[in-house]
């Protein structure tokens, strides 16, 4: 969705974990137990219309039980630099932790799992606990992550906007990834976009293919006795609370579709409702906890989404910033922040069972496909000693830009990762002193 940040970091090649992979560059910047790490991708080449979304396997990721305190990606031209959204349109990235036994060597990025090699560490919408935790990984395997890019070259594109909601007509789609004929009334989504398809571009259009990266850049501490585990909830507008089985994660088995489609209002709806689509769903929370941080996840179109709580309580609003220019990180037209919260430490508490409701709204002057409506947030289950701070802390509502709310992609589609809180009263402010939020 976004993906402009940038970074100038001293070299330090101690935390490289294939450092003998030539496309991998990595620098590291210590301060206040701070460390910092930036890291390319395997090469994916792109042409106008044409689609990348692959799974690179044991890819560079910091060893050693850490809380990771943030993580932002672009994508990069072989020159290093950022590329913009309206040439080629990150649709969303991914990580994804996995357990790999020992004795199996990996020697290809792409190289195909066997199913009896590997562990998967999905978490289901809640992530299990700290990376790199001894006690996670089990007897005979090695904690390795895997990394996923899904970019769209919409140079030259026909119609640009119907190449990133991957509407199926303009990649003459009618069969899935796997060779299933799709609904007759699925008109667009990631079914339809899939790696290697090609999107209609405009007839004697010429461009050139080229050498693209995803350049990751993640900040981390060591893990100590003052870091306060964080869970990641994991919520979807499309969740009908149907359970199957005992099925998790995402899937119409489970009532977790998303995505979903915005029909286009018709002029009565314009008169009712300001030609907006408002989709509701009810949730139960299953644990209790304090909320430490909260965030949307909308496609273009978007315009907020509110996570509600009993008796109808605001527990987080979140609200897009559209881009006015063509730089990358202020795209027009397309999404390039979404505000977040950051709530004053135990201010806000959600019970065990509490019933929320998730609304997610879009504008409906145009037909959309392949929205989501996402929001996760981030739950403690207990909070710091208050002597431990210097001052109250303050309640925040920021705008993020750039790709560090993706992360609501990356953990819908199983980052097995904890987010920590540290509460070190000798740490510098950071948006009012008081948490430190790390993922961990």
């Amino acid at each position: 969705m976004v993906h402009s940040f940038r970074a100038c970091l001293l070299l330090f090649a101690i935390i490289i974990l294939a450092s003998n992979v030539s496309y991998t560059r990595a620098s590291v910047k210590s301060g206040n137990k701070i460390k910092s790490a930036t890291f390319l991708s395997p090469k994916f080449v792109l042409g106008p219309g044409s689609v990348e979304n692959r799974f690179y396997r044991n890819v560079d990721f910091p060893k050693g039980h850490i809380g990771i305190k943030n993580f932002k990606a672009e994508v990069i031209d072989d020159t290093g630099n950022p590329v913009p959204l309206h040439e080629t349109y990150l649709h969303h990235w991914l990580v994804s932790r996995y357990y790999q036994r020992l004795d199996v060597v990996e020697t290809n990025h792409e190289q195909k799992f066997k199913e009896s090699d590997h562990i998967s560490a999905r978490n289901s919408g809640l992530c299990q606990s700290e990376i790199g935790n001894p006690a996670e990984i089990p007897v005979g395997y090695e904690e390795r992550w895997m990394l996923n890019v899904h970019a769209i070259d919409t140079r030259g594109a026909e119609d640009r906007l119907g190449c990133t909601e991957c509407r199926c007509d303009l990649y003459n789609i009618t069969v899935s990834e796997w060779g299933r004929p799709l609904r007759p009334d699925y008109k667009g989504g990631l079914l339809c976009c899939y790696d290697h398809t090609q999107c209609k571009v405009k007839q004697g259009f010429q461009g050139t293919r080229r050498s693209l990266y995803l350049r990751y850049t993640m900040e981390w501490v060591e893990w100590d006795s003052d870091t306060i585990p964080v869970k990641i909830f994991i919520f979807d507008v499309t969740d009908t609370g149907k359970r199957l089985n005992g099925s998790t994660g995402y899937g119409p088995e489970n009532g977790c579709l998303v995505e979903y489609e915005i029909k286009s209002c018709s002029s009565s709806d314009t008169a009712v409702n300001e030609c907006v689509d408002v989709k509701r769903t009810n949730l139960t929370m299953p644990t209790a906890g304090y909320l430490i941080y909260g965030v949307a996840h909308q496609h273009t179109g978007g315009i907020g989404s509110t996570l509600y709580g009993k008796d109808g309580r605001v527990i987080c609003n979140s609200l897009p910033t559209y881009g006015e220019g063509k730089e990358a990180g202020n795209e027009a037209g397309y999404i390039v922040g979404m505000s977040t919260c950051y709530p004053e430490p135990g201010s806000i508490q959600i019970t065990a069972g509490e019933k929320l409701v998730l609304e997610s709204n879009y504008r409906r002057d145009q037909k959309h496909t392949g929205v989501m409506g996402l929001f996760y947030i981030l739950i403690a289950d207990r909070t710091p000693n208050r002597t431990s701070l210097s001052q109250a802390p303050i309640h925040l509502h920021v705008n993020m830009k750039g790709s560090t709310y993706a992360a609501a992609i990356i953990a819908l589609f199983g980052m097995a990762i904890a987010v920590a809180v540290t509460v070190h009263s000798r740490l510098k402010k950071w948006r009012g002193e008081g948490y430190q939020p790390m993922l961990a």
